[in-house]
């Protein structure tokens, strides 16, 4: 067999066992002589290894294990970064000055049909669900964030904050 390094199927059932069942005859039970023999000595030095095997990876989970890593093995260390810390004048609205925020004022809001947008012309009147004069919601990035009132200062529409709304989740 050490010219060949593959098994026979002969060796193979040698060293399984009889796995498959054996068709039984019509006529009973099969004779001993058509089963193939069971090498019992090679079964029982398997189990034999197995258990062994079991017991040494109990042993070493139970084991006291050093405290420590092992041997030749370091942690990294991380160099100290020396920077500076953040000056009270530097820190002003110049830092957020060229931040772009999303703002939006919305009046009300309504449904329509397409065909009725599709007739809107100059000049055309849109209802909406809000009253003149009730607050107008003020949106920062989708998010509500406060509710005012429309005025009116040098032919320019603005909105007087009224109320501002914390921790709303409120999210168009």
């Amino acid at each position: 067999m050490a010219d060949n390094p593959l098994m026979s199927q002969a060796d193979i059932d040698k060293l399984l066992g009889d796995t498959a069942p054996a068709p039984v005859p019509p006529s009973g039970p099969p004779p001993a002589a058509q089963q193939p023999p069971v090498d019992a000595d090679i079964a029982s030095r398997d189990i034999d290894y197995l258990l062994t095997q079991a017991e040494r990876a109990l042993e070493s989970v139970h084991a006291d294990h050093p405290s420590g890593p092992p041997p030749g093995l370091s942690s990294y260390r991380l160099e100290e970064f020396s920077g500076s810390p953040a000056a009270a004048e530097s820190a002003t609205l110049d830092l957020v000055r060229d931040v772009e925020l999303d703002v939006k004022i919305e009046l009300g809001r309504t449904q329509m049909y397409l065909e009725d947008v599709l007739k809107l012309r100059k000049g055309s009147v849109v209802p909406l669900d809000k009253l003149a004069g009730d607050p107008v919601d003020v949106y920062v990035n989708g998010r509500l964030v406060a509710r005012g009132e429309v005025l009116v200062l040098n032919d320019n529409f603005c909105v007087r904050v009224a109320e501002l709304i914390v921790g709303a989740n409120v999210l168009v």
